[in-house]
């Protein structure tokens, strides 16, 4: 018995396979503690969410506009027979019932100045905005041939102006509308639409609209975050927005004018022309006004990549780093018969994983170039010092320090790129393993079985 268990002993002391096998478990144990940093950094993530939907909530969310648009209520004569007891005859009479038509600005002008700045609730940070709106533009004559909608079943004196907006919480000024050379005030209806209504009082004058255009004017001050966006229901509608935004993502169903288009550091412009042609409507509509909110464009306010985002992208390569460190131990201990104990190795696992928990919390607080560079330098500097006294051998601590230090500059490389962080990876992968198989090569496998 004594002998079986001296056997078994000797075997797992010298066999490479036991060696090998010996690492592959502990590898697979320190998955353990390495899924709950995942989830560490996954839910502080989500935290980092939570406040800021609140902050943007708080402040104003994502803008759309539409507007202004003229509503005009008329009447359709209905038939209606009333059955008379004393004649015992029917008696017809007409029965007026009431009808709105909606139409939408001939020329619809918008300039927009957009200012973004952060805000910060304990650690966490959300970028908002504030925009100015100048909108100009005109109504020409107003088609109710359609309907065959005689002139005088129209109630010219009961029309209306209005605006829409997804966003009645972040409005920071009396929305007034200047119509030929009347203002009016707009006030908000009731309405659990997406699209919130303002609404002015009844307009004078309005009638003359058919025979010359009137010109509106209009400015608005709103507060939002995550986009701005407008609908173009001018027959010819014409966006220019300039920010100090550096990040922006111009979408919806319209992108920016080529010409005049410009990104830098310091900020943004763009501009839009969008005909009639190029939408899926026409200029009025009658009885109801359907939500034109999926006809927006405009830009949203991209927020770069986050710390939690790079954190959790760099928590992905964790298990490539603990295999690969620890495989230069094994390497080390097979060619040189270094005796390492597993204990050690499992030391070893458990500083790598320690990276990911000290990366987290020091980007909650710096950025995260600093938190990487001092989470890196404590756990490769606390690695090798260990190794230095596991290997007793200069040469073999300079291995581990330049393996190490090779290995989370090539994640952090990684981490940084977007459009290639794939090829990348993918090259430098290859790399290490050409590394792995010249300096493999002369060794005997089949040693120690």
């Amino acid at each position: 018995m004594t002998t079986k268990k001296q056997k078994i002993g000797n075997w797992f002391k010298n066999s490479i396979s036991a060696k090998m096998l010996t690492v592959g478990f502990l590898m697979l144990i320190l998955l353990i503690p390495l899924g709950f940093v995942k989830d560490l950094i996954r839910e502080r993530g989500f935290r980092q969410t939570e406040v800021i939907e609140e902050i943007n909530t708080k402040w104003g969310n994502q803008v759309v506009l539409n507007g202004p648009i003229l509503k005009v209520p008329y009447h359709v004569y209905v038939e209606e027979k009333v059955f008379d007891e004393k004649t015992k005859t029917f008696l017809t009479s007409q029965k007026p019932e009431r009808h709105t038509a909606y139409f939408f600005p001939w020329e619809l002008n918008i300039n927009s100045q957009v200012q973004t700045k952060p805000l910060e609730r304990g650690i966490y940070e959300s970028v908002v905005f504030s925009s100015e709106n100048e909108i100009k533009g005109k109504f020409a004559q107003l088609d109710f041939s359609t309907k065959e909608i005689k002139e005088e079943n129209i109630l010219w004196d009961k029309a209306t102006l209005l605006f829409k907006t997804s966003n009645l919480k972040g409005i920071r000024n009396t929305v007034k509308v200047t119509l030929g050379e009347k203002e009016y005030a707009l006030k908000p209806k009731f309405d659990n639409a997406y699209m919130n209504t303002l609404e002015s009082s009844y307009l004078a004058d309005l009638q003359e609209i058919q025979e010359q255009p009137f010109a509106f004017e209009s400015k608005i001050a709103i507060n939002g975050s995550s986009a701005l966006q407008f609908i173009p229901i001018g027959k010819e509608t014409n966006v220019a927005m300039k920010s100090n935004w550096h990040s922006p993502s111009f979408n919806g169903n319209f992108l920016p004018d080529t010409e005049g288009k410009k990104i830098s550091s310091a900020g943004f412009e763009a501009k839009w022309k969008v005909l009639e042609t190029n939408r899926r409507f026409g200029q009025y509509f009658f009885d109801s006004l359907p939500d034109l909110s999926d006809f927006s464009f405009g830009t949203e306010f991209l927020v770069p990549i986050d710390d939690y985002q790079k954190t959790e992208r760099t928590s992905k390569y964790g298990l490539m780093i603990i295999g690969l460190t620890l495989l230069v131990f094994l390497l080390i201990q097979i060619s040189s018969k270094i005796a390492i104990h597993p204990f050690q190795y499992l030391m070893i696992g458990l500083a790598l994983v320690m990276f990911y928990t000290l990366l987290i919390s020091i980007s909650e607080h710096q950025n995260y170039l600093i938190a990487y560079l001092i989470s890196g330098i404590a756990v490769v500097g606390l690695i090798t010092i260990y190794s230095r006294s596991i290997l007793k051998n200069p040469k073999f601590t300079l291995l581990i320090l330049g393996s190490m230090f090779s290995l989370y500059t090539f994640i952090f490389v990684i981490i940084q790129l977007e459009d290639y962080a794939l090829l990348v990876g993918s090259i430098g992968l290859f790399i290490i393993l050409g590394i792995i198989m010249f300096t493999s090569r002369r060794i005997d496998w089949s040693g120690g079985q």
